[in-house]
């Protein structure tokens, strides 16, 4: 959690953030869900593949062991009538001391399994558990080698054991080697004429075979189900993990836009209610405003017949009501906004207008005003009383934003990607901090200690009534810019 608490850092309303999450929650439970699936996935392909070699390795023993056994019994009935017969016949017993009988012995069994996949061949006594006879020669003669295996064969069992080393890892540096061997030990029993081996046992024949090639082969299977499983499991993690990604952006940017138009319809709303009680409020105060105007009026010029001098008290109560008159006008602008009457403009025209009616202030204040109004700027059709009121709006904003001295950049001109108007309003005043410019077209907000804070929402409004767009870009201490774009 928290990548999504980083995610979600930059929101300040802890209601929002909880309701932001509260709406991204079974998405993340898919999500989750779906991970935990590639990895049960995962570890169920391993454990495939250790079935698979197991199985592979079982399949491996009896084909060996089968073949061990046939191996056997073949040279069980070759020994016996080739060196058993012959020798006892001959010598009267067998006596492998003798070096003729061990060479005949080892002759009939180095043919017998010249081309058989066989490491060593070795015969114990019936009587002693001792090596009669051995292709490796240093065995021969050796006590007590067979084991358990020995003597279940000489009860007549035939059984084998495998010998081995080396795991999975044995191809990993470091490690050691595969080494697989399997001995299968088998009675030697004395052959019937009617070449049946169900005969006295004379002894256990241990035939030995080095499966570690069919083993690391094995092994080397079990790598490559691992790897491309591995290979696929991470390819659908990665495609999963951009499409969960994709997904999440997408989720989570349908939950913001959900939650900024409920943010915007509870501001609507709240406006309305506003709107309706500011509207009331402010057209029982303007006939009231209207005839306190007039009384004083009436008043000044009788004070000045009776007593000269003292006009200027009248003079403050017309300036104050004239002023109380435009704050219950812009009341009225903004709970009443009006329909625009369009017509054909010359945009520079007004900009022209508006700057010469801003003149005395701009003077006082000793501001520059720097003008670059496109002469082949086409006239658009736009409610001409309205656009004046905006542009007046932000030439106010930035005369009062510059404190003593500056200068103030209009411009005008044509976007080239889509042919819309652009006005460009930049002063060299304060400027304003990104937390001021996110509220600079709410209603009501202004730091300045006189104003309603509604000029330039009614600004606002009033763009947007001419599906245009209205931006400010600021710094503190560098001034601002005010965009206007009409289509």
């Amino acid at each position: 959690m928290t990548k999504n608490n980083n995610e979600y850092s930059a929101i300040d309303d802890p209601e929002q953030l909880e309701r932001l999450r509260a709406g991204l929650m079974p998405f993340q439970l898919v999500k989750y869900f779906s991970f935990t699936s590639l990895g049960v996935i995962l570890i169920f392909t391993l454990f495939l593949s250790l079935i698979v070699s197991k199985q592979s390795k079982n399949v491996m023993l009896d084909q060996s062991e089968a073949y061990s056994l046939l191996l056997a019994e073949n040279l069980n009935q070759q020994v016996f009538r080739g060196f058993v017969l012959p020798t006892v016949v001959r010598y009267g017993k067998i006596a492998l001391s003798n070096p003729k009988q061990f060479q005949r012995l080892d002759r009939i069994i180095r043919n017998a399994t010249a081309s058989m996949k066989m490491e060593a061949v070795t015969i114990y006594d019936s009587n002693v558990n001792i090596i009669s006879y051995s292709t490796n020669v240093e065995y021969v003669g050796k006590k007590n080698m067979g084991g358990i295996e020995y003597e279940k064969a000489l009860k007549g069992e035939p059984n084998s054991q495998v010998v081995s080393s080396g795991t999975v890892l044995s191809f990993l540096p470091g490690t050691k080697s595969v080494s697989f061997r399997m001995k299968t030990f088998i009675p030697f029993r004395e052959v019937r004429q009617d070449a049946s081996a169900e005969g006295q046992i004379m002894g256990v024949i241990e035939i030995t075979q080095d499966l570690s090639r069919e083993y690391e082969a094995i092994i080397k299977l079990q790598w490559r189900i691992i790897l491309v499983s591995s290979i696929v499991m991470a390819t659908l993690f990665l495609v999963l993990l951009v499409i969960v990604s994709r997904a999440g952006k997408i989720m989570e940017q349908r939950v913001r836009e959900r939650l900024s138009l409920e943010e915007k319809l509870s501001e609507a709303q709240r406006l309305a209610h506003l709107g309706t009680m500011v509207a009331t409020v402010s057209h029982e105060i303007k006939s009231p405003l209207g005839i306190v105007r007039s009384t004083a009026e009436i008043l000044m010029k009788r004070i000045k017949k009776v007593a000269p001098g003292n006009e200027h008290l009248a003079e403050i109560i017309i300036s104050e009501t004239t002023r109380l008159n435009n704050i219950v006008l812009e009341f009225l602008d903004f709970a009443r906004p009006q329909k625009p009457k369009l017509s054909n403009v010359d945009i520079n025209c007004s900009i022209r207008q508006a700057l010469q009616f801003m003149e005395p202030k701009f003077l006082e204040k000793n501001i520059a005003i720097e003008t670059h109004l496109d002469p082949n700027l086409r006239s658009i059709s736009i409610d001409p009383d309205m656009f004046y009121r905006a542009l007046l709006n932000i030439l106010v904003n930035g005369t009062q934003s510059i404190p003593d001295g500056g200068v103030l950049k209009v411009k005008t001109g044509v976007v080239e990607a889509d042919q819309s108007v652009f006005v460009s309003i930049q002063d060299t005043g304060i400027g304003m901090s990104e937390k001021k410019i996110a509220q600079i077209f709410k209603p009501f907000f202004t730091d300045k200690n006189r104003g309603t804070g509604l000029g330039l929402a009614i600004t606002k409004n009033i763009i947007e009534k001419h599906h245009g767009s209205i931006t400010v870009n600021s710094k503190e201490g560098k001034g601002s810019t005010f965009t206007i774009i009409l289509p």
